[in-house]
């Protein structure tokens, strides 16, 4: 090759033809789009599909990420665009690092995001060492968020906040976003995305959005846990903030925090909701809304991508989501010794629950500078 090879549309020194890119394919639109929007520029497309669980089993359903059909979806687009296809068995990898922890965090009284785990422990650890033994220079999925170039590579929101996925993505280490791509996440929209399956002909190009956790039928999370961990539906007492019982449940895996429907306490004039969970005692504790108010929100495992090291400073001035579906809002980050830390939120968040994400952000732009998991003190 010359000296003077232009670096091409994924930042890497080489023409499209000799550049080896893994695209991870769910068998959504996305990861579709993204596969054969790459094939037509030239490159070097090897797609992968991850069979995450027995998709003939119980747990999974028609239309979740990696079951069955998606897989078929998958191997079409890429029968259709002409690259190779493989399907690797992930089964036992993610039932150990993510459904496991899963079930096992809903009985500790945590309400965890799998999703999160799932990116973390699988798809950019396992499956991208894969691709790395199959010789790719980069691999690519279909998430909607971007990486941009600084003094290193960095993330940042997607263009379309409806679809920004950043919350999700918080744990991806320096190291993997080196050799991570994201070809989506400038779109202005879904739309865009849908008028690009439909150019390339692409059969996935009116499939639905999957809308639940993969492996959770329609839903119901506490079906999968009772299945996953017999005897995990234990009775049990809600009780107010005295400790005075007011009603009886089944189970504490069925309540999150901040709950309010679903109680079974009337004739309350003000409404009560969920502000903690107590697997030991099997106790569900209500009390009225502005116990939900936190401010001061503990965190561990902390993932940093600054450009300076986290415990340069004592405190950082930050926009951070306790939630995917809330705005950042701005706060103070303390860092703590050992990977921990704490958050202040300047204006105090109801529903704040042990085993959400809260994710860190540039107060005047789009950059992620990472995250932790919130969690119930030091």
């Amino acid at each position: 090759m010359s000296l003077d090879t232009q670096v091409n549309s994924l930042g890497i020194a080489k023409a499209p033809a000799d550049t080896r890119v893994v695209v991870a394919m769910s068998g959504g639109v996305d990861s579709s789009v993204v596969a054969a929007q790459l094939a037509e520029e030239g490159y070097d497309v090897v797609g992968v599909t991850l069979q995450l669980y027995d998709h003939g089993a119980a747990l999974a359903k028609k239309g979740a990420c990696c079951a069955g059909r998606d897989i078929h979806d998958a191997r079409r687009v890429a029968e259709t665009m002409g690259f190779p296809h493989y399907v690797l068995d992930y089964e036992n990898t993610f039932r150990e690092a993510v459904i496991d922890e899963f079930a096992d965090a809903y009985l500790g009284g945590a309400t965890p995001v799998p999703c999160i785990r799932c990116n973390e422990r699988v798809k950019f650890r396992d499956l991208l060492e894969t691709a790395r033994d199959l010789d790719a220079d980069c691999m690519a999925t279909g998430h909607y968020i971007q990486r941009k170039m600084g003094a290193k590579a960095e993330l940042h929101r997607a263009a379309d906040p409806i679809r920004d996925q950043s919350y999700f993505l918080f744990s991806t280490t320096e190291d993997q976003l080196d050799f991570l791509r994201f070809p989506l996440g400038h779109l202005p929209d879904k739309a865009a995305t849908r008028a690009l399956a439909a150019r390339y002909g692409l059969p996935v190009a009116d499939k639905p959005d999957s809308q639940d956790i993969c492996f959770v039928p329609n839903g119901d999370y506490a079906a999968v846990i009772e299945k996953l961990r017999p005897g995990a539906g234990e009775p049990g007492a809600i009780v107010d903030m005295t400790g005075r019982e007011l009603s009886r449940h089944n189970g504490v895996i069925h309540y999150t925090i901040g709950q309010r429907r679903g109680l079974g306490i009337g004739g309350l004039t003000d409404p009560l909701y969920v502000v903690r969970l107590d697997p030991e005692a099997r106790q569900v504790i209500v009390g009225p809304k502005s116990e939900l108010a936190t401010r001061l929100v503990p965190l561990k495992e902390i993932n940093w991508l600054g450009d300076e090291p986290l415990t340069s400073r004592q405190e950082w001035h930050i926009g951070v989501k306790v939630r995917s579906t809330r705005p950042p809002r701005e706060a103070i980050l303390r860092p703590k010794a050992d990977g921990f830390a704490e958050v202040e939120l300047l204006t105090p968040e109801e529903g704040v629950s042990p085993g959400q994400a809260c994710v860190f952000y540039d107060l005047d732009g789009t950059r992620v500078f990472g995250g932790g998991w919130i969690w119930r003190g030091y």
